[in-house]
């Protein structure tokens, strides 16, 4: 059975930071690019980071680039997100998702599995 449970969210004032864990099992984790996606109420999940399979690539999205950083732990099932100087605009419910492809790892329609999800809500 497919697991991605995440950890890590809560309250933080504006330029703040928050550390995002995300726990896989049930799948080869090694065999799938992992991605941080995240959702405000009304608007469509959006990206926010990926890692490749061996984490050796990573890809961010513009309003996240050089204040977020994506990590995984192959030999623990595991991937991060470092959160750092955060607004309230990053306020959102973050999901932790699995890929199996490689390709349009930016993208939910390359996802195959989701975690439920955790808030993440900064103060101003």
């Amino acid at each position: 059975q497919v697991q991605l449970v995440e950890s890590g969210g809560g309250l933080v004032q504006a330029g703040g930071s928050l550390r995002l864990s995300c726990a896989a099992s049930g799948f080869m984790f090694s065999g799938y690019a992992m991605g941080w996606f995240r959702q405000t109420p009304g608007k469509e999940r959006e990206f926010v980071a990926a890692a490749s399979r061996s984490g050796g690539k990573s890809a961010y999205a513009d309003s996240v680039k050089g204040r977020f950083t994506i990590s995984r732990d192959n030999a623990k099932n595991r991937v991060n997100l470092e959160m750092n100087s955060l607004n309230p605009e990053d306020t959102a419910v973050y999901y932790c998702a699995a890929s199996a492809r490689n390709l349009d790892i930016n993208r939910s329609y390359s996802y195959g599995y989701w975690g439920q999800g955790t808030q993440v809500t900064v103060s101003s």
